[in-house]
């Protein structure tokens, strides 16, 4: 049975005045896509469809709905809306623990790859450079592709806890053991990391906003 979602998206692609290439690059994939979705040869999720909606000011009902029942494709959507979803939630845990594995090895380098003045020149390096550069990439990320939505910035506050703890765990604590003594964390760190992060979620955010006019 024919969707006839194709020629719908093609006339409304038409009446903008707007070429394939263009709408490939607002929507982040080929050319050849755009076309296979004009041509029916596959076609487009919801996400998809609803920004093509947005692109072309044409209303959602008159994309996916006609004289045709389109049954069919509604279940296509919904199974690949559910697709979209396992895809997203994957890529909000592999960001995570992208940022705590890379965490956990240089604890874990500190303590037994390292000694001396060589402990203290890592940590330097580990807090001052490999741990804030992380730290701003996977939030850029995170901003960019808008995970967990306004909640995102409630993550700005697990990077600045993580950046304190990540302190404290090497070089003050080797100090505390070296002088058989307690320190407080420096809780000004979590001030440090939570700038950090927030502005790379914010750079992300921008830019999703930018290619998303």
């Amino acid at each position: 049975m024919e969707y006839d979602i194709g020629s719908k998206i093609k006339a409304a692609r038409l009446k903008k005045k707007m070429t394939q290439e263009q709408v490939a690059e607002l929507l982040g994939v080929s050319r050849q896509t755009i076309s296979n979705w004009e041509n029916e040869k596959s076609y487009p999720d919801i996400i998809s469809v609803i920004k093509m909606s947005d692109y072309y000011e044409a209303s959602l009902d008159y994309l996916l709905k006609g004289e045709q029942k389109m049954n069919t494709y509604y279940d296509y959507l919904e199974e690949s809306t559910n697709v979209v979803k396992s895809n997203t939630n994957r890529n909000k845990i592999i960001t995570i623990l992208s940022y705590m594995l890379v965490w956990a090895i240089a604890m874990i380098a500190f303590w037994f790859f390292t000694s001396g003045s060589d402990a203290m020149g890592y940590s330097l390096v580990y807090l001052w450079i490999l741990l804030p550069v992380t730290t701003f990439i996977v939030s850029f990320i995170i901003g960019k592709n808008d995970f967990w939505a306004k909640g995102k910035w409630a993550l700005t506050l697990f990077f600045g806890v993580m950046y304190m703890l990540a302190e404290y765990g090497t070089f003050a604590m080797a100090n505390n053991i070296a002088f058989d003594k307690l320190n407080a964390p420096e809780w000004g760190l979590v001030v440090a990391g939570v700038i950090i992060s927030a502005i790379g979620m914010l750079m992300g955010s921008l830019l999703k906003k930018k290619r998303c006019k």
